[in-house]
Formats: C-alpha cells, structure tokens, sequence
C-alpha cells in the first residue's frame, strides 16, 4: 500500500520509476478545431518518424520502443493545458512533440510543460511571443520558423505585387495577432500603408460588417485567420459584397477547403505564404523518398516540420542515454547543431551506431538545417501559394 502511494505522488508531481521496455513522447497535435485538414498528414509524418525509428532498432541498444501518445490539443489555450497535463503527469511521457498552434504552444508550456521540466518541440507553432516567454528555461523549441521572419516575408510579397496600401484584419488569438503585428510594422517601413487594422473574434456567423468597414479603405486585403474558425467566412462575406480585389496572408488559410468552399475560379488574386522546405537539397531529397513511399504530402504545409520534430526528438533521446526529461534540452541541441556526421531523415539505424560509437551527428532535416538558436528557434524558408489547376501551387521566395 505505502509503495503504491509512492508511486501515485511521484506521477502525479511527474516522476516515475517505471522501467518498461518502452519510451513514450507525448504528441498533442489540433486534430480537431479550426484546421483539422492541415493537421492530418502532419500527424502522419510523426507516425513515419515513430515508424523509422522503431523499424531500425528502436531507442538504445535494447531496441526499446519509441511511442508517440496522441491527444487532441484542438487549437485551442485550455484543451492543450488539459492535453498536457494528463501526458506529462499520467502518461509520464518523456518530451512534448506538439502542439500545432501558438496559442495552445504558449498555454501548455507555461502551465505545465516548463513547470515539469519537459522539453516541448513544437512542429509548427510560429507566434513571435513563443520565442521571449520569460518562463523558457531552455524548455520549449520549434521545428518551423518564427512570423518575426514571415511577416517580413509576406509584406515583402506584398510589395511586389505592387500592393501600396492594404487593410488588416486578424483573428483575436497569439499566432494571428502576432504576425498581423509583424506584417503590418514592416509593411508600412517599406513605404506601404495601412488603411485599417481590425481584430476579429472567431465563429461568426457572418463578417459582412467588419468587411464592409475595411473595404471603405482600400480593395487589398491582408487577412490572418484560421481557415475553419473566421477565415472562409470573411473571405466569402468579401467576395459577395465585392469589398475587395487581392487578398493575401498566411499559414492558417492555406488549406484545399478553402478552395473547395470558394471556388478555384474565384481565387485568381489570392496569395498565401507558408513556410517552406528547399526541394534540391538531399536532406528534402531523402525525406521525399520515405514520404512518397508512405504516402504523406511532402511537401504539404509544416509536414516536413512534424517529422523532423518527432525524429529530433528521438535523437535527443538516443544522445541523452535514458529518458530522463532533465537530459533532453542539452543533448537536443547536440544532435541539431552539430558538429557531427550528417543525418537525413529516414537514417536512424545510422544515427544509432554513431552514438553508441560515441560519436556526434548534425541532423539535417526535411524542413531544412535544424540548428536551434538560444531561444530554441530555427531559420527558414517560406513559399508564396496560389491556385492553379484548382490546388494550392507553392513557390519558394525566401
């Protein structure tokens, strides 16, 4: 009984001395919500990762097995606290691949995440705030890059397409408020103007009042949403009152429903970034050959970013020696930047001999070099996206 009672406090404050023959990550991904269709085959590229790892020998030299524990973050504060806290203090898992939005990224890691000391390596949270959370004590880092680059980026764009001046508006939450902020401060430095800035509040019904009033300003409109919660709601309320022209924006847009709900035809003048992986490169090169044969999009939006977060993470693991959660920040930084002998994706029984030959690697991943900076984040590339042929056509431009 008293044993029994030990075991309970020590799970529940998030230690554990169980020692099975598996190593569990805990994998809270927005799989419902307002994007569940960017989200699938994100996850899919975290199962190809758990998949390689554990068909070339699983975790150190008893081959145990990699797990990925999945829950529903939902993007959404509150359900990505409730997530994390049943895998950090129930499933006891040993490192945070996930979740998907910045918002849920931010609530969970300052909640329970960084308070338990679990490194969290996020596949695609991208907010600006994530990266100077006062609480990160080298605890939380990301696979995809920071909108302090992206904004930059899509203003850039917008420039180009000589958009002089343009309206905004932005859905009420972390990931949206924050890289409207960004676009809006570089957008205007290079000489452009702003002719309204207006949040939104997700799930209306109807947008038609917030549109009528931006579309007095100008006929370009620069929106930050979420496809699924106000982004196809305000771009139809648009298209049936005529108020704009161009429209442009960012990751939370960039989905098939939106060209499925809308219509190809109706989607000439609309131009959306995300980041991006270098195709020519032969980390990309290897990640397409394993993604192909398992028939995930390769290059689909942050899939790229997922399997490298899952496969870092095992890494991490593989270097640490154990699953000890204090290990992992330090030995993340080891496999990601090196030096070392390269490691695409794909190559973890390689990976594996050179560790326990005591030697060092520098994973390069799908999405890119890996190489986190002091505030876990990485560099980046990013694509502008239209439809063609009725499907999202992607080209690199940064």
């Amino acid at each position: 009984m008293i044993k029994k009672l030990i075991m309970s406090v020590l799970i529940l404050f998030g230690f554990s001395t169980v020692t099975n023959a598996d190593v569990k990550i805990g994998n809270p991904m927005a799989r419902t919500g307002p994007i569940p269709e960017l989200v699938k085959p994100m996850s899919a590229a975290v199962d190809l990762a758990v998949e390689h790892v554990n068909d070339q020998g699983g975790l150190f030299s008893d081959g145990q097995k990699y797990i990925a524990v999945k829950v529903d973050s939902a993007c959404d504060p509150v359900a990505a606290v409730d997530a994390v806290t049943k895998l950090v203090n129930i499933e006891v898992v040993t490192g945070i691949v996930g979740p998907v939005c910045s918002g849920a990224t931010i609530a969970q890691a300052e909640s329970v995440s960084i308070p338990a000391g679990v490194v969290t390596l996020s596949v695609s949270a991208s907010s600006p705030a994530i990266s100077e959370m006062e609480s990160n004590t080298d605890l939380v880092f990301r696979t995809a890059a920071s909108d302090a680059y992206q904004g930059i980026a899509l203003a850039e764009l917008a420039m180009s397409k000589g958009l002089k001046e343009i309206a905004v508006s932005y859905a009420n939450d972390d990931y949206n408020a924050a890289i409207a902020g960004v676009f809006t401060k570089a957008f205007t430095s290079m000489g452009g103007k702003i002719t309204g800035n207006e949040a939104h509040e997700p799930n209306k019904a109807s947008y038609r009042s917030e549109v009528n009033t931006l579309g007095a300003g100008s006929n370009n409109l620069a929106l930050f949403a979420y496809y699924g919660s106000s982004g196809i709601t305000i771009m139809r309320n648009a298209m049936e009152t005529g108020a704009f022209e161009n429209f442009i924006g960012a990751d939370g847009m960039l989905a098939q429903e939106v060209i499925d709900q809308l219509g190809a035809e109706n989607l000439g003048n609309v131009t959306f970034t995300t980041s991006a992986s270098d195709s020519s490169t032969d980390a990309f090169k290897s990640w397409k050959k394993h993604a192909d044969a398992a028939n995930v999009p390769a290059s689909d939006p942050f899939v790229p970013n997922s399997y490298d977060a899952a496969f870092l993470m095992a890494l991490a693991i593989e270097k640490a020696g154990s699953a000890d959660r204090s290990k992992i920040a330090a030995a993340l930084r080891e496999v990601a930047n090196g030096p070392g002998e390269k490691i695409f994706p794909g190559e973890w029984k390689k990976a594996k001999e050179i560790i326990a030959s005591g030697g060092s690697i520098d994973y390069v991943g799908a999405a890119g070099p890996q190489d986190f900076d002091k505030n876990g984040d990485v560099a980046g590339l990013f694509s502008k996206n239209t439809v063609v042929d009725g499907k999202w056509k992607s080209v690199v431009i940064k």
